[in-house]
């Protein structure tokens, strides 16, 4: 008969949560994406539009800038004034849709409220639409077809598959439903065979939810929204959240109690914002790639 022994103390088990460096895996991207631009014959081009002086956009386009320039790409950044109207932007856009030295083009949003995004965003060509928004490029996503994917999205994904995350059979928990970051990585995820569940403002009892989530992807620009009490142990956390806090940036998840019961988790900076500005300078190469076959048809 097989004896029991009880302990005479009891035993815990603390893993620390592995940091998902998307800092470092979007140096290494860039890195390749310079070695592909060193053997083209001609740069890659990108394009991005700003409109008025928002203090974080100018942050953002400056961070694409440098890394564009870094990465060999030819950058042009046109700036316009905050009460710039539709004819002068879509005029504006036009130009850069007929630019053969521009193969990839950004809006950067959010723009005053005088300009409609959906119409600014229309009328970019699908092919150079490097920020994945253009509806066409949308609906091949929701397809599940080839698509220029919306950067963020795409880079949330590539973090996921670089630290070996498993997505099939899991259940993924997107808290945001935003056109370029909450519907879209909802979609990437069922692509996987993960299991979603989409909340947002609306959202009855959103920690019940979270709680049972293997994976959760905030984007809300909430800062702290997500607890400690809200994630279950052992779940992976994407922190999307770009949010001021005096100094400092922080993310829409309270990191520093969150990764104490997380087995993995973005740091806000360092998480996926380097990652996004990575997969614009990748989909400015697909664009290319795009619009080199489509003028060999």
């Amino acid at each position: 008969m097989q004896k029991s022994y009880i302990l005479p103390f009891p035993i815990t088990y603390a893993m620390a949560a592995t940091i998902l460096d998307g800092k470092a895996l979007a140096r290494e991207i860039r890195d390749n994406l310079r070695k592909q631009v060193k053997s083209l014959t001609e740069k890659p081009g990108l394009a991005v539009i700003t409109v008025g002086n928002d203090p974080a956009s100018q942050l953002y386009v400056g961070g694409k800038e440098k890394a564009g320039i870094g990465a060999g790409y030819h950058f042009v950044w046109k700036k316009y004034k905050e009460d710039t109207d539709e004819i002068t932007l879509l005029s504006e856009i036009d130009k850069l849709n007929q630019d053969k030295k521009i193969h990839g083009m950004i809006v950067q949003l959010p723009l005053p409220k005088h300009l409609s995004p959906f119409l600014i965003i229309d009328a970019i060509r699908q092919e150079k639409d490097a920020d994945g928004f253009h509806p066409l490029n949308l609906a091949n996503l929701f397809l599940g077809r080839d698509a220029i994917l919306p950067a963020t999205p795409k880079g949330i994904m590539r973090i996921l598959e670089h630290y070996n995350i498993p997505l099939a059979g899991k259940h993924a928990v997107v808290i945001g439903r935003s056109n370029i970051v909450g519907k879209p990585i909802a979609f990437l995820l069922l692509q996987k065979d993960a299991t979603v569940t989409m909340c947002h403002s609306m959202t009855a009892d959103l920690a019940a939810l979270t709680r049972q989530a293997d994976i959760i992807v905030a984007a809300v620009g909430k800062a702290w929204l997500v607890k400690k009490d809200m994630v279950k142990q052992g779940a992976v956390v994407i922190d999307v959240g770009m949010n001021k806090k005096g100094d400092k940036i922080i993310g829409d998840v309270a990191y520093d109690e969150v990764k104490e019961v997380a087995s993995a988790i973005t740091p806000v900076p360092g998480g996926v914002g380097p990652m996004t500005i990575a997969m614009l300078l990748e989909n400015t190469l697909k664009c290319m790639e795009v619009q080199k076959k489509l003028s060999t048809r």
